[in-house]
């Protein structure tokens, strides 16, 4: 009896997985907990139609999610997840390297500055044809890969498996956070908001040794929102710049 039960057991996991290789568009969002703090973890896989959003047609940016929705719908399509995805000005537009369906809207920036972004090393998120990357600016302008999407931020969380040299274990600075974190196969990503304030050296463990991601790049912080309808999550709240969407229909 309970040989017939794992094996049904088994027989539906492949199922599932089976199901998942099939339709890399789909997506799930749910929460976990790291060292007491609860974090949102969507995941999307190589090959999805995962897209970064700065402009709509009318050549003004979405702004936010509800915007980015109503023209997805448009064209009978709609956001499984969206987060903020990098730093911008005040007029929304990208603080460094952001590409959209292959075309540089905005030049990298390798050069050390103030703030978050000027932390050096920051980095770029790449989405390729079946291929996922987090890749430190400095490399990425030395060897661009060829991004059909691509945005960057600052600083990266995790480097080759280590973490920035800049977070301090015992830090008192705790906000909000959001970042993108890479599969070593370049086959899945993970996005995540924490939901309570954490640090930066919990949050970049938390990609390290919750998720197992190699490569972590941080988005931003107080402002970090996230549309996740899996979670009941809108993402209702001030303005943004560059977004990260995961896209279905059609």
């Amino acid at each position: 009896m309970r040989w017939a039960i794992l094996k049904a057991t088994r027989k539906i996991l492949l199922a599932l997985v089976l199901g998942l290789l099939a339709n890399p568009a789909t997506a799930s969002c749910l929460d976990q907990v790291f060292e007491g703090a609860t974090f949102s973890v969507c995941t999307a896989q190589a090959g999805s139609d995962l897209r970064v959003f700065l402009n709509g047609a009318d050549g003004r940016p979405y702004g936010g999610f509800a915007p980015l929705e109503t023209a997805l719908h448009a064209q009978g399509q709609h956001l499984a997840f969206a987060m903020n995805a990098g730093m911008f000005q005040p007029d929304l537009s990208p603080v460094g390297l952001y590409i959209e369906e292959g075309h540089e809207l905005h030049r990298i920036v390798t050069s050390e500055g103030p703030g978050n972004f000027g932390l050096l090393p920051n980095g770029v998120f790449c989405i390729e044809q079946g291929k996922l990357s987090v890749v430190e600016s400095r490399a990425f302008a030395a060897a661009p890969l060829p991004c059909r999407y691509a945005s960057q931020s600052g600083p990266m969380l995790v480097i080759d498996g280590a973490l920035h040299p800049s977070f301090l274990p015992d830090s008192t600075s705790y906000k909000l956070r959001n970042g993108v974190g890479v599969r070593e196969d370049g086959l899945m990503a993970w996005f995540v908001l924490a939901n309570t304030p954490v640090t930066f050296d919990r949050f970049a463990r938390f990609f390290r040794d919750g998720l197992g991601a190699r490569n972590a790049l941080y988005f931003d912080g107080s402002i970090s929102r996230l549309y996740a309808p899996d979670l009941g999550r809108s993402g209702a709240g001030f303005a943004l710049g560059p977004m990260v969407g995961l896209v279905e229909g059609n």
